[in-house]
C-alpha cells in the first residue's frame, strides 16, 4: 500500500491566525485574521484608497456594510468616540473575527453581527455608511443594496463606497436614481471611491 504523500504546506502554521498592525485615519490597530477572509495578509488597496477619502464626525453612528475582519468599522468607531459602528457580514467567521479585533483594540463602541447585507439588523438609522464593494455580484443585488441603504440613513446621511473603476459608471446612475445625487470622490488606477448623500 503506497504512503500518502506529506501536505507541501506546513498544516499547523496555516491554521494559527495572522496577525499585522496598520495605521488608520490616524490610529494604531492590530488585526487577527485567517485564511478564507477577504485580505488576510493586509489591508486591500480598495479599503485604503477609502479610508484615504473618509471623512468621519465623532458622533457619527455608522454601518460598515461586507466587514470582514473590521477594518473600517474599527476605524471608524476609534474616530467617532461620541458615536458607534455596527459592523456587520453574512460570513459566520467575519463577525467572529471582527468582535474579536474591536476587543484586542479595547474598542467599546463598535461590534459586529451576521446579516445578508441590512436585511437581518435591527430598526435602526445612521448617519455614515461605508462599504467596500465585492466586484462578483449582480446589478439587481446591488439595487437592494443601495435602497436598503437609503432607507436606513438618516436625512444628511452620507454613503461611501468602493468599487472597481469598471463599475464606477453603474454606481454613478444608481446613485443618481436612488439619491439623487453622486459624487466621485477619488478614481484611482483599480478603485473608484464615490459618496452619495440622504437629502
Amino acid at each position: 500500500m503506497a504512503k500518502k504523500p506529506r501536505p507541501p504546506l506546513d498544516l499547523d502554521r496555516l491554521r494559527q491566525d495572522i496577525v499585522f498592525s496598520d495605521n488608520l485615519l490616524g490610529h494604531d490597530l492590530t488585526f487577527h485574521t485567517t485564511w478564507g477572509l477577504f485580505s488576510p495578509k493586509g489591508i486591500d488597496e480598495g479599503s485604503r484608497l477609502l479610508l484615504d477619502h473618509l471623512e468621519v464626525r465623532p458622533d457619527d453612528r455608522a454601518i460598515d456594510l461586507g466587514c470582514g475582519y473590521g477594518p473600517l468599522g474599527l476605524a471608524i468607531a476609534k474616530s467617532a468616540p461620541e458615536g458607534a459602528c455596527l459592523m456587520v457580514d453574512k460570513d459566520f467567521v467575519a463577525v467572529e473575527y471582527a468582535n474579536a479585533n474591536a476587543k484586542r483594540n479595547h474598542i467599546n463602541n463598535a461590534h459586529a453581527m451576521l446579516s445578508d447585507g441590512l436585511k437581518h439588523i435591527p430598526d435602526q438609522s445612521f448617519t455614515l455608511a461605508v462599504t467596500n464593494l465585492p466586484a462578483k455580484t449582480s446589478k439587481e443585488h446591488y439595487y437592494l443594496f443601495f435602497n436598503d441603504i437609503y432607507e436606513h440613513l438618516e436625512p444628511g446621511g452620507r454613503f461611501y463606497v468602493v468599487v472597481i473603476s469598471g463599475l464606477r459608471q453603474f454606481i454613478a446612475r444608481s446613485f443618481e436614481e436612488i439619491f439623487n445625487n453622486h459624487r466621485k470622490i477619488k478614481q484611482g488606477k483599480q478603485y473608484t471611491v464615490a459618496l452619495a448623500v440622504k437629502k
